[in-house]
């Protein structure tokens, strides 16, 4: 991962391909998030992939190799990420530039602006389809409720439908199109018009916003899946 800065907007490139979600990806974002909170003066943060993916969800295959201990530890660790983004003390914005599927279209949900391609930028709760049927882990079903509507939600489950970027703004999952060539520029847009708002009660405004999910998000310790 890399982190830019464009004035006031840090910019966060996930660029390790389909960008799955294991240790080093929580830990790399850890330390972007630090980073921007300890920015003095005005800042806001915007994510985005490169090429077909924005994230394609969790490392299966590498989380095996953590046994069921090693991944009770991880998934905690990835529950209080989702927690941290949800309720981060800077304005966030996701810049979709493409799939966002499972995990990963948890983290892009979980940021305050969600901007998605208008010709692809798929959102997916695969899961159904995997016949996965341990799929989701409580704070994945809280991130989730705090940020999609739940009619919408229960249709992500119960298909697994692939959401384009139309219809994943009309669904309530995203907040705006854009060409595939505009996404990042306006997600950075839109986050340096809020980059001044005041950390503390930004912060506290969202952790009252989403105290429900916190109350998942925040357990200490590891969460099994």
């Amino acid at each position: 991962m890399q982190l830019d800065r464009d004035g006031e907007v840090f910019v966060l490139h996930m660029r390790d391909g389909e960008n799955r979600v294991q240790p080093e990806f929580v830990a790399s974002w850890n330390a972007a998030l630090d980073e921007v909170e300890k920015h003095a003066g005005p800042a806001a943060l915007v994510s985005t992939g490169e090429g077909k993916f924005y994230s394609n969800g969790l490392d299966v295959g590498g989380l095996a190799d953590l046994g069921e201990d090693g991944v009770a530890g991880f998934m905690g660790d990835l529950d209080r990420l989702y927690a941290r983004v949800l309720c981060f003390p800077r304005i966030t914005a996701a810049a979709i530039n493409g799939h966002a599927f499972a995990a990963g279209g948890m983290l892009a949900a979980a940021h305050d602006r969600r901007v998605t391609r208008e010709d692809r930028g798929f959102f997916c709760l695969p899961e159904i389809d995997m016949k996965l049927s341990r799929a989701l882990a409580d704070g994945m079903y809280a991130v989730l409720r705090a940020r999609v509507p739940e009619a919408t939600l229960h249709e992500a489950l119960a298909t697994g439908r692939r959401y384009g970027g139309p219809d994943a703004v009309a669904a309530g999952i995203f907040d705006e199109v854009a060409p595939a060539d505009a996404v990042l520029e306006r997600a950075v847009d839109w986050a340096r018009a809020h980059a001044g708002k005041d950390p503390a009660t930004l912060g506290a405004l969202k952790r009252g916003l989403h105290r429900e999910a916190l109350a998942v998000l925040e357990r200490p310790g590891p969460h099994p899946l």
